[in-house]
């Protein structure tokens, strides 16, 4: 019976490895000299060969095929940096990053036919650009503004999209502005010196825009003086903002303060009584019966009104809720808050 001969002596030698290759090391070590040495030869040789032959050869260590530069200078790098793609992007233009769209201080873009026609017919408003999708499409009836605009650009849709926060309902139309003037609690103080009644809305960390805008827009529509902010961790002036706010960013003032506590103390030497809206409240805003100047404070949906904000209102009200849900969103607790303190005549600032 012939010997079989042991599969190991049959087995493929390891890449990188010939069968002579010494087992009986003994734990010695190679020195640094020696492990480089070679390493520095064969580069030295490969890149002799390359000089002579005009491409480089592969590497013994590394199976054909296989591309270990691919990303760094390679092929793909040089795909990358081809004319036809910089051709390409060339014609398409940078892309735009989401968050310098809106940019909190900075020119942004108001859009849709409501908010584009009062920025259109308010003086005080600084028009930069003004772009629509089709000649057909222009806003309404603009009264008032100072009428020296730019000239109306007309613009692809994509391209007018790309302009505006991802899914924006622009209605083909919109308008790159710079923000409102700045307006103080001092001047709030002195719009309200020659009034009887006055109403005012103090938003105490309401950061959501569409919550501000629909506050603004009640806001207008009940007649009331002015929307308070905080500077910090509130919703700032942008797009966003004045389509919630459908036209009445351009109407009613949005003033922003550094301390909250403090201006409510301006606005009581002003002759204003604070109220804030709590639900823990124990009278509710009717049984309160608040007249004259009122300015009403309103928290953000979840932790309501802070406590130092708390402490410097004159009373604590509440809405008569119930049933199985007992709170209302904020825009909402401001829209029957302010229709409460209107509806017998509780402020004069409608009729202006």
């Amino acid at each position: 019976m012939p010997k079989r001969k042991s599969p190991i002596r049959n087995r493929p030698p390891k890449p990188g490895k010939s069968r002579g290759f010494p087992q009986n090391q003994g734990g010695k070590s190679r020195s640094e000299g020696s492990a480089r040495g070679g390493r520095q030869d064969d580069a030295a040789s490969w890149r002799g060969k390359r000089s002579e032959g005009g491409a480089r050869p592969s590497s013994p260590h590394r199976e054909k095929g296989q591309f270990r530069d691919a990303g760094r200078g390679g092929e793909r790098a040089e795909s990358r940096g081809s004319s036809q793609d910089q051709n390409r992007r060339q014609n398409l233009g940078p892309r735009p990053h989401p968050s310098s769209r809106e940019q909190p201080g900075g020119p942004y873009w108001i859009y849709g036919h409501h908010a584009v026609t009062a920025a259109l017919g308010n003086p005080e408003r600084k028009l930069l650009r003004l772009a629509r999708t089709g000649a057909d499409i222009e806003p309404g009836e603009v009264e008032g503004g100072s009428g020296d605009w730019p000239e109306w650009e007309q613009v692809p849709r994509d391209i007018l999209e790309s302009w505006l926060p991802y899914g924006a309902v622009h209605q083909g139309i919109a308008a790159k502005v710079h923000p409102l003037p700045e307006r103080g609690i001092e001047d709030v103080v002195a719009d309200a010196a020659d009034r009887d009644r006055a109403v005012v809305m103090i938003l105490d960390q309401v950061t959501d825009p569409q919550n501000v805008g629909a506050i603004l827009r009640s806001a207008a529509a009940f007649g009331a003086l002015a929307v308070i902010l905080t500077e910090r961790n509130a919703a700032p002036e942008s797009g966003s903002l004045a389509k919630a706010a459908s036209g009445a960013l351009e109407h009613v003032p949005l003033v922003r303060v550094a301390n909250l506590a403090r201006a409510l103390e301006i606005l009581k030497k002003g002759a204003f009584w604070i109220a804030g809206l709590a639900a823990e409240a124990e009278r509710t805003l009717a049984e309160a019966q608040l007249k004259g100047k009122v300015g009403l404070a309103l928290g953000a949906e979840g932790p309501g009104l802070r406590r130092l904000t708390r402490e410097h209102c004159d009373l604590l009200v509440r809405l008569p809720t119930g049933g199985p849900i007992d709170h209302l969103n904020v825009s909402n607790a401001a829209a029957v808050s302010l229709y409460e303190l209107v509806r017998d005549g509780g402020s004069d600032a409608a009729d202006d």
